[in-house]
């Protein structure tokens, strides 16, 4: 199980179960499952029924028309699709956690909060369109676990009021997100720059919850510094449902770990010393050497020294110190030039 920290040895990739098991358990499991096998470190739902986060309302304000994926639906019929029933949160837990796989979710009202108490997540999340919820955000935090926060709608003042919600309540356990609240999301939108900006600014972990349609936006983010990705899973994009558009499949999600893994590696850390591999290739680097025979007494000029690879003489920074001395012994050609040939050095 994860402590209640932010310490992690690598960065922490989550998938996103949301809506993709179309009201059903055992693609619920199977989800699972398979974001375990793709490289997951975590698998995250969503806890919340319609009658917690709206009312069955169809008048202007309740109908969807924004130009989004779900235009037409009132937002009570959307949550309703969209669920997941808070009887499967036991047996999806237990089931993560037998994948040796973090479980969590992202509350959307007090008793959400106060169920997952009772199944002991080990940390919470906040999602962007509630990241205004003051409240809301001191009770999670209030709870003294690691709270991750989306700031998809936030400014940055709403950023800080979340922040200092939290640490209100002596957490300061924070994560901050970089997201883009579109679905899809546009790459030219996604800002990633943000990212170590964010880190810098809250003095707290930083990554990025995407929604973009594919995976070269979270690479970049790891290239970043991100520290949590999160992104939206789904066995297959044919069974439809509310997020399919920007949910990825096994075989993307694979990737997407694969190169993630690589990108943090490669990142590595700030270093100016070389490595052992580095150290042996400098023989390889160029040196000074004579190119021509030279007798003793001759003087060293443009055309019988040279700076070439290999690195077995003096450093090429040397050369005009060398030019214009006189050698004080014979020396032949493919010889590596060095200060005990150098009359008066």
């Amino acid at each position: 199980m994860m402590k209640n920290n932010f310490d992690f040895k690598k960065i922490f990739i989550v998938a996103e179960l949301s809506a993709n098991h179309n009201q059903s358990i055992d693609l619920a499991l199977k989800t699972i499952s398979a974001a375990k096998e793709s490289g997951a470190d975590a698998i995250k739902i969503q806890t919340y029924t319609a009658d917690t986060l709206t009312i069955d309302c169809n008048n202007e304000y309740f109908r969807i028309n924004n130009g989004s994926l779900w235009d037409g639906k009132t937002l009570y019929e959307l949550y309703r699709q969209s669920y997941t029933p808070w009887e499967w949160h036991s047996k999806l837990k237990k089931h993560a956690e037998s994948l040796d796989l973090i479980f969590f979710s992202t509350p959307f009202d007090f008793t959400a909060v106060d169920f997952l108490e009772e199944l002991d997540v080990p940390m919470y999340k906040v999602a962007s369109f509630e990241i205004f919820d003051i409240p809301l955000i001191k009770y999670i935090a209030s709870k003294g676990k690691p709270i991750v926060i989306s700031t998809g709608l936030a400014e940055l003042n709403d950023i800080e009021e979340a922040v200092n919600a939290c640490k209100d309540v002596g957490n300061n356990q924070i994560a901050l997100l970089k997201c883009t609240s579109e679905y899809p999301a546009p790459i030219e939108e996604a800002n990633l720059l943000t990212i170590p900006d964010m880190a810098k600014r809250f003095s707290c972990i930083a990554g990025l919850s995407d929604h973009t349609t594919g995976i070269g936006v979270p690479i970049a983010a790891a290239a970043l510094g991100a520290k949590i990705i999160e992104k939206h899973f789904i066995l297959d994009r044919k069974l439809g449902g509310t997020d399919w558009v920007f949910s990825i499949e096994p075989s993307e999600f694979s990737q997407m770990t694969k190169l993630i893994r690589e990108t943090e590696k490669a990142t590595g850390k700030i270093t100016y010393v070389l490595g052992e591999k580095g150290k042996k290739n400098k023989v390889f680097a160029r040196s000074l050497f004579v190119v021509k025979d030279i007798k003793t007494g001759e003087v060293f000029t443009k055309e019988n020294i040279k700076s070439i690879r290999p690195g077995y003489g003096l450093h090429p920074k040397y050369y005009y110190d060398v030019l214009g001395k006189k050698s004080n012994t014979n020396i032949k050609r493919g010889t590596p030039l060095n200060w005990e040939f150098i009359e008066n050095k």
